[in-house]
């Protein structure tokens, strides 16, 4: 049997080496070229564009809102005072009507015999009691208690008379306000009694601007103070007016007291019914710091805002911790945490950082 033996001569070192050289340059290679791309990653830093304003003093008016509702300054159902059958109808619905127009005419001739005969009896009864007047102060003739009846019997014509007289005058229904004539139950032929309805006049010129004040503003509005009314069913149509009633209790349902504004209403737009939003000021601040709503983020902490800062690589985004005064629409107070002659940062807020880079590329740069 062959026995192989085994080669155990020792490998030559040069190859060894070369193998080992080749490896660590790949290596370092490959580690400078890693180093590189990282030292290029670090010079790479976003700027975020953003928009400003420059703070400037700034005037403010806190006003109290509220949702209105118009009404008729009178608005009057009218009802017969006499019975009959209406004979005349003498206005129409819809037109505008003074104190004391008629408006229909309930049949009369049955008080009118009335009246002939009240009139003929309360004349006897003059005639009468002047004779017997008379003759009691000049002869004495009859008694004075004949005489004291013959007055009493005048006084009691005459009495019935001027009845018949005033129930005559009002078969004449009339308006008891000027207005404009809303509706008109009954039509010629139509029989009423004494207390019927018959008519309705509502005055519109002026008109009444109702609303509920929050029981919290109590001790802010009073009678005198001017409101600003809108309309939006008119465009936005504006008006100012003073608070002329302020209620005395709370409405314990929903905790408002009532207010009312009388506006004049000459072309009749504002109609009963209609929605009015009612503003009344609060309060004035002069020369506040005042930033719109929209520059304000809101965070776990708070309300802060974003101003353009320069730092030491550049003009950064600067986070300030607000303190809120009262706001209206989109604006709003700052009592603490912006100067005048900041920049604040109005678009773009939502999107930086404390210590951002930052380019202004709009509003007040």
């Amino acid at each position: 049997m062959i026995e192989h033996a085994t080669d155990l001569r020792p490998r030559r070192p040069g190859v060894v080496a070369l193998a080992l050289l080749v490896s660590l340059i790949v290596v370092a290679a490959a580690c400078s070229g890693d180093a590189q791309a990282g030292a290029e990653e670090e010079t790479f830093e976003r700027v975020i564009n953003v928009e400003v304003v420059e703070l400037t003093p700034t005037d403010f008016t806190e006003r109290i809102r509220m949702t209105g509702t118009v009404k008729a300054n009178q608005d009057v159902e009218i009802s017969a005072e006499e019975s009959g059958v209406v004979r005349e109808v003498l206005v129409q619905k819809g037109a505008v009507v003074a104190e004391g127009d008629p408006l229909l005419r309930i049949d009369g001739r049955i008080l009118s015999a009335q009246l002939r005969e009240a009139e003929a009896r309360a004349e006897l009864a003059r005639e009468t009691w002047e004779r017997r007047k008379r003759l009691f102060e000049e002869d004495r003739v009859g008694s004075e208690l004949a005489y004291l009846e013959a007055r009493y019997g005048w006084e009691q014509a005459d009495a019935a008379l001027s009845n018949l007289r005033e129930r005559l005058d009002r078969a004449v229904v009339r308006a008891p306000l000027s207005g404009v004539l809303e509706d008109r139950y009954v039509e010629v032929g139509t029989s009423v009694a004494s207390g019927t309805p018959v008519a309705r006049i509502v005055q519109v010129n002026p008109v009444k601007i109702s609303a509920g004040v929050p029981e919290r503003f109590a001790g802010d509005v009073r009678r005198g103070v001017e409101a600003r009314i809108h309309f939006d069913a008119l465009d936005g149509e504006s008006h100012t007016a003073p608070i002329t009633y302020v209620g005395s209790t709370v409405d314990p349902g929903n905790r408002t007291f009532v207010i009312e504004v009388v506006l004049a209403n000459p072309s009749r737009l504002f109609k009963p019914e209609m929605v009015a939003n009612v503003e009344v000021s609060r309060r004035e601040f002069e020369d506040v710091v005042v930033i719109p709503q929209d520059a304000i983020v809101r965070t776990e902490e708070g309300f802060v805002a974003f101003v353009v800062a320069d730092g030491s690589e550049g003009t950064v985004a600067e986070v300030r911790a607000l303190s809120l005064g009262p706001t209206q629409g989109n604006r709003a107070v700052v009592e603490d945490g912006l100067e005048f002659g900041d920049r604040l940062i109005v678009v773009g807020q939502q999107r930086v950082s404390d210590r951002d880079r930052v380019r202004v590329v709009g509003g007040d740069s």
